[in-house]
């Protein structure tokens, strides 16, 4: 079932209350004190495998000079813009709205039916901050990827085009749905650290990009000026995007070093898009930009986005340090040099190993040893990985690692120095999604899924999501299908999750977590859409009146039933790309380990041998039982027998040794 024509316009009639007011508003730009934070700790000992980033940040005049740059250009083109820059752990420094900018913009469909969030009108603010985040958080200093690079790789044939039917999906398929407004994982307005949400997920629309002070991300700038928030359908031609120019024009002076930047990468043989546009195309040069204070009140205003900022500029916190959110470990926490954790601002890790909370449900819960084993060989495995996504050739992979129980809980999270942000959140979904998919309750929660009741009422289930059991019981002739007979891995739930079955193959059905290719977009993937509408739809609505806190969406993404009080499975959304794997002892699922940051094959074999060398190194847990792998499913597509996958290990992917399938018999 779709929400489509009355349903959605109840959804979202809020949309259009407070946009003037959301967007204008004066400002000050210097009502922040401008001090900068405490520079970076060397590491801990040595033997450090990883380069730490210097402590670089965007001060309150770096904000001012890039937002003027861009007024020169917006101007020059006859454009009027909204601007939003962030930090690289995602906090929004500044939105500029200038006279006569678009209040609004709309998802754009890309099908003849809108379902999902196809057709929705959003305000633009939202749009720009979404594409400020996007350029922060896929980006590292080894890696700047924009949102043009990002639409390129989530749509249903990489590369997209009408030249490449027929090839499989975009090696991040569905990351544009991660740190999303519901997440309980982002951290939200009201404190510096990190990371954040993004009101719309991560972006596909160019306009926005990574900003970059001596070679160190240290954040994004994200441009809305017209009516369309869309994606990059055909990559072979090149689009005239004036989102895109004055994008470029902002960044000058902070542009990402040409050695690292997407159209130096490749993936799979395919070079990866960074933007369309560049400096040449620009009609007003950098040194042409006012001065900022010049543009207040005739130009336009700072303006105040509820639930990410103030009608003021901030400067941004520097990544690394207590105050961003994400830190070296201490001795105490961790004896690698390399671990960086998530940390609460007042030195106390958020994540640190911890026994699973899930005794209700599982014989022997993960325990606090484990669990660091886990993340600790996992860790290893990373750290002699070659990287695919990483400028110079032969550097390390950079990653995230959540560990998770049966419930969803938390047991523990570690990233690498330089690992991109967006793995945090995406590394969390990617465990809690195996884990669930993989779980005895898995079709009875989602039976059990209600809209959302600030939208809907109270106890209405949600058919979008209801439906799926069937679905996929009828696709996989399983009347038993989802409860815990199979292991899913994320790759394996990713191949029922694409509009062809299988993967880029034209003229069969769509998999069944899929909405079917006529109906799909970026922006109607399926279930993993279908279960977080509501809140994003009310986080919009939320955003658009201005309400009050209590009218946001939850810290809680999803409308599953609860694994144990106040807690669901599923608390920020799926993940369909692959890097997880379930985590059982003997026989009995006991949580789920997750992987983000590099390449897809890459997050596979970091998440499936890091499980493998804790089992070893402990006697007590283990990879699914070669039985019961998804990988032993087949689906009859036009007469041919379509195994499922499990997990995809790259060949000879270690930079110490020349082995060859490390995955193989394990």
């Amino acid at each position: 079932m779709n929400i489509k024509g009355a349903a959605k316009k109840i959804y979202f009639s809020s949309l259009i209350l407070g946009l003037t007011a959301c967007g204008g508003g004066g400002g000050s730009s210097t009502s922040a004190p401008e001090i900068a934070p405490a520079p970076i700790p060397p590491p801990a000992m040595s033997g450090a495998l990883f380069s730490v980033p210097a402590p670089e940040f965007l001060t309150i005049q770096n904000v001012e000079q890039i937002i003027a740059q861009g007024v020169a250009e917006a101007q020059a083109q006859n454009v009027n813009a909204v601007f939003a820059v962030v930090d690289r752990p995602g906090n929004v420094l500044a939105v500029f709205n200038m006279n006569g900018a678009p209040a609004t913009t709309v998802l754009q469909s890309g099908q003849t039916t809108n379902t999902g969030l196809q057709g929705v009108e959003v305000p633009a603010t939202l749009a720009a901050i979404s594409k400020a985040i996007t350029g922060a958080y896929l980006s590292s200093a080894g890696n700047a990827f924009s949102t043009r690079t990002a639409s390129m790789i989530v749509q249903e044939h990489f590369p997209p085009s009408q030249n490449t039917v027929g090839l499989e999906s975009g090696p991040l398929f569905g990351v544009q749905f991660s740190q999303l407004p519901c997440s309980d994982f982002s951290e939200r307005f009201g404190t510096t650290i990190g990371p954040k949400r993004a009101p719309l997920g991560l972006a596909a629309d160019p306009g926005g990009f990574p900003l970059y002070k001596n070679g160190i991300v240290v954040g994004g700038i994200g441009v809305s000026a017209d009516n369309i928030y869309g994606f990059d359908p055909e990559v072979t031609d090149i689009d005239s995007s004036v989102e895109e120019l004055i994008a470029i024009a902002a960044m000058a002076n902070f542009s990402a070093p040409q050695s690292i930047r997407a159209d130096r990468i490749s993936v799979d043989g395919t070079t990866l898009r960074f933007t369309d546009m560049d400096e040449s195309d620009l009609l007003a040069g950098a040194g042409q930009a006012n001065a900022f204070a010049s543009l207040l009140g005739t130009s336009g205003a700072l303006s105040a986005v509820t639930g990410y900022n103030t009608a003021n500029i901030i400067a941004g916190q520097a990544y690394g340090t207590e105050s961003s959110g994400i830190r070296a470990a201490t001795n105490s926490e961790y004896s690698n040099p390399d671990v960086f954790v998530m940390t609460d601002g007042n030195g106390v890790n958020r994540f640190p190993p911890r026994a699973g909370a899930d005794g209700v449900d599982v014989t022997t819960p993960l325990t606090q040893t484990e669990v660091q084993a886990l993340l600790e060989e996992a860790f290893d495995i990373m750290s002699d990985a070659r990287a695919q996504i990483r400028q110079p050739l032969e550097s390390r992979a950079q990653v995230t690692i959540s560990v998770v129980d049966t419930h969803g809980t938390i047991l523990g999270m570690v990233r690498s120095p330089d690992a991109p942000i967006f793995g945090s959140d995406v590394s969390l979904q990617k465990a809690r999604t195996a884990t669930f998919f993989s779980n005895a309750v898995a079709a009875n929660d989602l039976l059990g899924t209600l809209q959302n009741p600030a939208l809907a009422g109270p106890n209405i289930l949600d058919p979008r999501v209801n439906d799926r059991v069937q679905t996929v019981r009828d696709f996989l002739s399983d009347p038993n299908a989802l409860t815990g007979a199979v292991a899913f891995a994320d790759r394996s739930g990713g191949n029922l999750s694409r509009p062809f079955f299988p993967d880029g193959e034209v003229g069969t059905l769509n998999g069944p977590l899929s909405e079917p290719i006529e109906n799909f977009s970026p922006f109607a993937t399926g279930l993993q859409e279908n279960l977080i509408f509501g809140n994003v739809a009310q986080h919009v609505g939320f955003v658009a009146s201005m309400g009050a806190p209590s009218s946001d969406t939850r810290q809680r993404c999803t409308f599953i039933p609860d694994a144990t009080l106040g807690q669901n499975r599923l608390q920020n959304g799926i993940q369909i790309f692959p890097g997880s794997v379930p985590v059982y002892r003997d026989n009995e699922l006991i949580g789920g380990i997750g992987v983000s940051g590099d390449g897809i094959d890459q997050d596979d074999m970091i998440a499936f041998l890091g499980l493998h060398n804790a089992g070893i190194r402990l006697g007590t847990i283990n990879n699914a039982p070669e039985a019961i792998r998804a990988d032993n499913i087949t689906v009859e597509v036009n007469g041919d027998d379509i195994r499922l996958r499990y997990v995809s290990c790259p060949f000879a992917p270690f930079l110490s040794t020349n082995e060859q399938n490390p995955c193989a018999g394990k």
